[in-house]
């Protein structure tokens, strides 16, 4: 009897120590610690000043920040312009940031263009999201320590040369 309590505890062991080491430690990211909270974005976007809400929180065990973007203008059937889900990780291997972006526009869903690579330069990231086709399209978060805020800065690239799609900022709620 007790032989066999030797081996399950020893079993035991093995399992939990297995299970441990196979869980990856949360991400720890005091630049996107910042990003955490209620927003009010602001701004133009394709030239049409607009207003936004956002969420952000870290979410499936501090592993990624969602962002949920909604905006408060509506189309012509009375629902929501836009809205967008958003996630930001980390790629260990890569060393860099990878983001995937989904949202109501339609554009391919989860196409390549959907997700955005990006390093960190000290208070911003951008992003690169690259089309099948060769296109490119570069998002920037800027974060400013004095005003705590963000500012999304994004262009699509045409003929090698960025052209503003979007100049906004992000003002805690």
């Amino acid at each position: 009897m007790l032989h066999c309590f030797g081996r399950i505890t020893l079993a035991t062991l093995a399992l939990v120590s297995f299970s441990a080491s196979a869980q990856q430690s949360t991400f720890q990211d005091p630049l996107l610690d910042h990003l955490i909270g209620n927003w009010v974005l602001q701004g133009t976007i394709e030239g049409k000043e607009t207003t936004h809400d956002i969420v952000s929180e870290w979410v499936l065990g501090h592993q990624y920040v969602r962002l949920h973007e909604v905006s408060r203008e509506k189309d012509a059937k009375g629902q929501t312009a836009y809205e967008a889900i958003v996630f930001i990780g980390w790629d260990q291997t890569a060393g860099e940031y990878v983001c995937l972006w989904l949202d109501s526009t339609g554009g391919g869903g989860l196409s390549a263009q959907a997700f955005g690579h990006a390093k960190r330069s000290g208070d911003e990231i951008a992003f690169l999201f690259k089309g099948k086709d060769g296109s490119s399209f570069h998002t920037r978060f800027v974060y400013s320590k004095n005003t705590n805020t963000w500012q999304w800065l994004m262009d699509g690239e045409e003929g090698g040369k960025l052209q503003p799609f979007a100049r906004v900022k992000l003002t805690k709620k």
